[in-house]
């Protein structure tokens, strides 16, 4: 029996070395075109093909949450930001620095330096600048405090986010202030009739009260001539 040096080396290796050579095998499809009787030969060997497709995880956190806001700042020219929304106080964020600055906006007083010094203890509470800090600044009537450093947290967004939660808590008592003071001008300006008097409704005397001025010796009167 017949049998091809390949097939004979095939055996040899198995038998005296234990070396197993399997060989692809090989299809041969034969078609025949009726058209011009001719006899098409395709040898059709099986190609192995590794395929490894990419896949891209997005990973969660749970406890990650995210906050979009808008806030109403102003860019100086050495990238500090300018809060001026308040209506009793300037806020100043000092990238560089990393200093929280607050500036009366016309005049000192105690109204001011309690905005200050709320802005201050919410700033504190919330973690975001040193405790022991807080201090007045060079300029009159002005208090600063100094941002803390973070590896995980970028701290000047997230005092952004903080000085932008605070002035939004103040609006309502700025509001309520403004309502206030505009009723004491409307009481004043213009009084009900309980609390008012029409010109002439109360007649004229030729004297009123107790304190006469008369003479030179007139009360509350004190100098080197009154005796």
């Amino acid at each position: 029996m017949y049998k091809p040096p390949q097939d004979i080396i095939t055996s040899l290796l198995k038998e005296d070395i234990g070396v197993d050579i399997n060989r692809p095998p090989i299809t041969v499809n034969l078609k025949q075109r009726m058209q011009n009787r001719k006899i098409a030969v395709n040898v059709d060997e099986p190609t192995s093909i590794d395929y490894k497709p990419q896949i891209s995880v997005d990973i969660v956190n749970p406890n990650e949450r995210k906050h979009e806001f808008s806030v109403n700042m102003r860019e100086a020219l050495n990238g500090d930001l300018m809060f001026m929304d308040h209506k009793d106080i300037d806020i100043i964020l000092m990238k560089e620095k990393k200093k929280i600055v607050a500036f009366p906006k016309d005049l000192m007083s105690e109204v001011v330096y309690g905005a200050e010094s709320r802005l201050m203890e919410h700033l504190r509470k919330k973690g975001v600048i040193q405790f022991d800090s807080i201090q007045g600044g060079n300029v009159y009537g002005s208090l600063e405090g100094k941002i803390l450093e973070s590896k995980e947290t970028d701290e000047i967004a997230m005092t952004v986010y903080e000085l932008n939660e605070w002035i939004k808590s103040e609006i309502g008592s700025s509001a309520r202030k403004e309502k206030y003071t505009q009723q004491i001008k409307n009481r004043e300006l213009y009084p009900n009739e309980e609390d008012a008097t029409e010109l002439g409704e109360v007649p004229h005397a030729e004297e009123k009260g107790s304190i006469k001025q008369h003479n030179l010796f007139a009360p509350y009167l004190y100098g080197r001539y009154t005796y």
